[in-house]
């Protein structure tokens, strides 16, 4: 573990990801990842826990770090694949998957976009003892991208399609991704949202109402809007 000038926390970890590892991160910690994770996202969680289709590979033993993803794919001349960059996609919306997944393969982290609610965390990442992280900003699919060595395999191609296939992926220095939820459930951003919304009145303190309004219109977050 390394601290730049800033004092941001800067961690590199090894696939599988150990419960030590995971239980000493704390929220805003920058990770880099090496090793080996799985793409994964509504097309697999519905064919597997939806549709009862019998996972590709033993998933507990490949790895315990599932990407929310959609990668840029090109085929290479002798037929294996590249990936140039690869985007996270918005997590919240595979919550109702995410409790059988963990229960059933062992899964420790999550890696997305956005975060999730601190209920999601408080309810199904804290009992399975499972940790989120997000990727910043778009402008990062490109770093991501070089930090995946290989393609070592892709699941259901065919049937689901690039961005909905499962690929299992060989990383090095892979990110940065910023601890969103800890192994406790806290949530960077929402504990940031809570500072900021605790001060954010004092920004208007002395200043006189808007001479000028549409009908209907206020400038304070309790009122009623008609």
């Amino acid at each position: 573990m390394a601290n730049d000038d800033r004092s941001l926390k800067i961690v590199r970890l090894t696939t599988p990801v150990a419960p030590q590892d995971l239980a000493a991160l704390a929220i805003g910690t920058i990770v880099y990842l090496d090793g080996v994770i799985y793409t994964g996202r509504e097309g697999v969680y519905q064919r597997i826990i939806a549709n009862g289709v019998a996972p590709p590979t033993d998933l507990a033993a490949l790895s315990n770090v599932n990407f929310h993803c959609s990668p840029a794919v090109s085929v290479n001349a002798d037929g294996g694949y590249n990936i140039g960059g690869v985007t996270a996609t918005a997590s919240f919306r595979f919550a109702k998957w995410l409790p059988e997944w963990f229960a059933r393969f062992g899964c420790k982290a999550i890696i997305g976009k956005g975060g999730m609610s601190e209920t999601h965390y408080r309810d199904i990442f804290v009992p399975a003892g499972a940790v989120y992280f997000t990727t910043v900003g778009y402008g990062t699919g490109a770093l991501l991208g070089r930090g995946i060595q290989a393609v070592e395999d892709v699941y259901w191609l065919n049937e689901l399609g690039i961005a909905q296939a499962m690929w299992v992926l060989r990383v090095a220095d892979f990110g940065p991704l910023l601890v969103e939820s800890d192994i406790n459930g806290n949530s960077l951003f929402e504990t940031n949202n809570r500072l900021i919304n605790a001060n954010i009145e004092r920004l208007y303190d002395g200043l006189k109402p808007p001479a000028l309004s549409r009908f209907g219109e206020t400038n304070h977050k309790t009122d009623e809007l008609i």
